[in-house]
């Protein structure tokens, strides 16, 4: 059913959830207090998000394979680094079924999605340009004329501020498919007509490494390798699994891990009982020995104690859709 809504998250877990209610998993490693808004907007084919985010972080971003994504920024410099690749202003990325990537945002931003079913895409996009419009094998990075993303940016603008100030108007079934109708038609124009940026994304291999970097990493969460044991793992150099990481994540391969692990740490303290958890136990889980630098290094990042945190209410997880 139409429909919309928008939400302000102070806590990263939260925001995960209410992602992974549009089919977008996302691991994010913030460096300092994070806040984010999210407005959606459900019409009868189309789902669109504005995620407007702070501060500066990293995003380890899992696109669910059944649907088809569109991404693209909606404000100015600095814009986020997709897949290793500085996006620029009027960019759109059409990404694969499934897709895996890093997003590293050097400051404040907002991007917006459209999430549509495949063969939904496929139906419009033959019947408006007589076209195939699908997926591609590999996430591509596109340029569409500034007139034809003007008005693609305009109407999910509006939509979006729709169903923020007016979401009851967004439910009815004649608003909503005369907006979806415009939205699509502007949407397969970006898409058929736009070119490919030349310089793309990072090349293939530097995108498989990061990926089995983060496989890696997942599965080594409490017991952290060594930056020697990390590279023969990838079956990388040091200067290369180092190299990738700056492109990609914009710190070293050590500090993204670091701060994986204290991430994991504040979510289970963030979740857990003041009278059942504690906090050296949830800290030695995740590799942390010294207690003492542990306090430090996490006070540093998320600005306050370890048993601050746990002592703090979680609250209940409401998810956005």
């Amino acid at each position: 059913m139409p429909g919309g809504g928008t939400r302000t998250f102070l806590d990263t877990d939260h925001y995960e959830a209410s992602l992974h209610e549009a089919q977008i998993e996302a691991v994010i490693v913030s460096r300092g207090q994070f806040r984010a808004r999210l407005t959606w907007a459900e019409l009868h084919h189309l789902q669109m998000l504005r995620c407007e985010e702070d501060p500066p972080h990293v995003a380890y971003v899992r696109l669910a394979p059944r649907l088809a994504f569109v991404t693209f920024p909606t404000n100015s410099a600095p814009l986020p680094v997709w897949r290793g690749t500085e996006l620029q202003a009027g960019d759109i990325v059409f990404h694969s079924r499934g897709e895996r990537l890093h997003q590293f945002a050097p400051g404040s931003f907002v991007w917006s999605v459209i999430v549509i079913d495949p063969a939904q895409l496929e139906h419009d996009g033959r019947a408006l340009t007589g076209k195939n419009v699908t997926p591609p094998l590999e996430g591509q990075l596109l340029q569409p004329s500034r007139r034809d993303m003007a008005r693609l940016r305009r109407l999910h603008t509006q939509v979006c501020r729709l169903a923020e100030t007016n979401s009851k108007m967004l439910s009815h079934p004649e608003v909503a498919r005369a907006v979806e109708q415009d939205l699509i038609h502007a949407l397969v124009t970006c898409l058929t007509t736009a070119r490919h940026r030349t310089d793309g994304f990072a090349g293939r291999h530097h995108a498989s490494i990061m990926l089995r970097f983060e496989e890696i990493l997942a599965e080594n969460l409490s017991h952290p390798p060594s930056m020697s044991e990390l590279c023969e793992r990838v079956g990388v150099s040091e200067w290369t699994l180092r190299s990738c990481c700056a492109e990609s994540l914009g710190m070293s391969p050590i500090r993204y891990v670091l701060l994986r692990r204290l991430r994991e740490v504040h979510g289970v303290l963030r979740a857990g009982d003041p009278d059942t958890v504690n906090v050296a136990e949830v800290a030695y889980r995740f590799g942390f020995a010294q207690l003492g630098r542990f306090a430090g290094t996490y006070h540093a990042i998320f600005g306050e104690t370890p048993s601050t945190t746990l002592q703090r209410t979680s609250g209940t997880r409401f998810p956005a859709f």
